[in-house]
């Protein structure tokens, strides 16, 4: 019997590769280098600690403004001599200007002077539920002999606060307190002289500070709003910066009023 020769197998060359088209006739994908994974940047921390839910507190203790001498407030059509520990300087960035009650503070910044140096401190919801949280707190800074002290703060920040802390059926600690609001005096003192007597043009030529890389306070508000829908929460530390600014500058200008020599308070 003849025994038939089995030819040995023929290795495939994988060198060659198939042609397009027959790929496409037999369903083969290319291969092809997987991408290459994103490295995911950390995500920024919100200003502050938290000290209740949806609450976070920003505190900062610096030497510059010096605090006032006692003075009198007659620059401010007070007849009132006012004790520098009485002083709270507050300012709010808000969802708005328009104001009315859709309209919220979503960060109150105050600041004295504690033990000879200037103290700030910051408060910042971030979700709605925090809001009442925030007026209690801001509630216990303030005493009944409180001085307020704002930059257009009798027309904006302080009816808008006791809005919030009405439609949150809080008593409002503001009713009552003696206010100085900076912008009165220094639009009848400088009005026609400057080009305009916003905060920003007053501590410039007052106190020759420009500010560099600042957020303007128009757009707080879409800071604040986009962390709330899930965006970066790096945004609400440049408006931390730019509020805990304001508060120095009320504090430079209450400074050029209070002191008896009528020299520029020069931030150092």
């Amino acid at each position: 019997m003849s025994v038939l020769a089995v030819p040995e197998p023929v290795p495939m060359r994988r060198s060659e590769p198939l042609p397009d088209n027959i790929r496409a006739l037999l369903g083969v994908r290319r291969h092809t280098a997987a991408a290459p994974r994103k490295v995911m940047a950390a995500p920024a921390t919100l200003p502050g600690r938290t000290i209740a839910p949806g609450l976070q507190l920003c505190e900062a203790i610096v030497a510059w403004p010096p605090a006032p001498p006692l003075f009198h407030a007659q620059f401010a059509k007070l007849d009132a001599w006012i004790e520098p520990e009485r002083l709270v300087l507050f300012d709010t960035e808000t969802t708005g200007l328009a104001g009315g009650t859709g309209t919220r503070a979503f960060m109150i910044g105050m600041a004295d002077w504690h033990e000879g140096q200037f103290r700030e401190r910051q408060l910042l919801i971030t979700t709605l539920a925090g809001e009442a949280a925030m007026l209690d707190c801001f509630a216990s800074w303030l005493r009944p002999d409180s001085v307020l002290v704002s930059y257009n703060g009798k027309s904006y920040d302080a009816p808008l606060l006791k809005t919030r802390f009405r439609l949150q059926r809080r008593a409002s600690p503001l009713d009552g307190l003696m206010h100085i609001d900076l912008l009165h005096p220094v639009r009848r003192r400088w009005r026609g002289a400057w080009e305009n007597c916003r905060l920003a043009t007053a501590e410039r030529q007052l106190l020759h500070v420009v500010r560099e890389d600042d957020l303007p306070g128009s757009e707080a508000p879409a800071a604040w709003l986009g962390f709330l829908r899930g965006g970066s929460a790096a945004p609400l530390h440049r408006v931390a910066h730019h509020n805990s600014q304001d508060l120095r500058s009320l504090g430079g200008i209450l400074h050029q009023f209070a002191s008896p020599q009528d020299v520029p308070l020069i931030n150092a």
